[in-house]
């Protein structure tokens, strides 16, 4: 597998969907893992992706593991996989909030980390994406990071002081604004 994610909502549904609509993996270099059944089906049926209800499994086969649970659930899910992480690993990260060092300190090892906050355009592949690396992370690895992001929209790096302000304009904004056309 080249690529993992670890949770199967709607924001990895849509970057998923994004990633192979646009042909950059297929469904089957591509392996997700869920705490919930149900998102696991749907995943398989919907994308036509490997599935497994363990974050091992997924750190294990991929090259990239996008974590995209709930931020709530990061720093149990980073406990249950920071040994199976392997130098050579990418992980990229969507948790609002969960900075570069907090996610280094739960890691406690060097890993080659990417934030991102995508936002909800990406549902309909029209997304804006604010990214920042860790030292780790060589500009190789950040272009393909890129690769991936652009399957769902665009993105633009930026500063990690500035990750919050991405949140809350790029992010939580057109939240909003859908919720009033709603």
């Amino acid at each position: 597998m080249k690529l993992g994610f670890i949770g199967c909502g709607n924001m990895a549904n849509a970057m998923i969907g994004g990633i192979i609509k646009n042909g950059l993996y297929k469904p089957e270099e591509i392996i997700v893992s869920d705490a919930v059944e149900a998102s696991l089906i749907k995943a398989a049926q919907d994308l036509k992706v490997n599935t497994t209800g363990d974050n091992k499994e997924v750190v294990e086969k991929a090259d990239i593991v996008v974590l995209s649970v709930k931020p709530q659930f990061y720093e149990t899910v980073i406990g249950e996989i920071c040994k199976e992480i392997r130098d050579q690993q990418l992980v990229i990260t969507i948790a609002p909030g969960k900075t570069l060092k907090w996610l280094d300190e739960r890691f406690g090892k060097p890993v080659k980390t990417i934030r991102c906050m995508p936002n909800t355009p990406a549902l309909v592949g029209e997304g804006i994406t604010g990214i920042c690396q860790n030292e780790y992370v060589t500009a190789e690895e950040l272009e393909t990071a890129g690769k991936i992001l652009n399957c769902f929209g665009s993105y633009e790096v930026v500063p990690e002081h500035l990750m919050d302000v991405v949140v809350s304009v790029s992010g939580s904004s057109p939240a909003y604004v859908f919720m009033f056309i709603e």
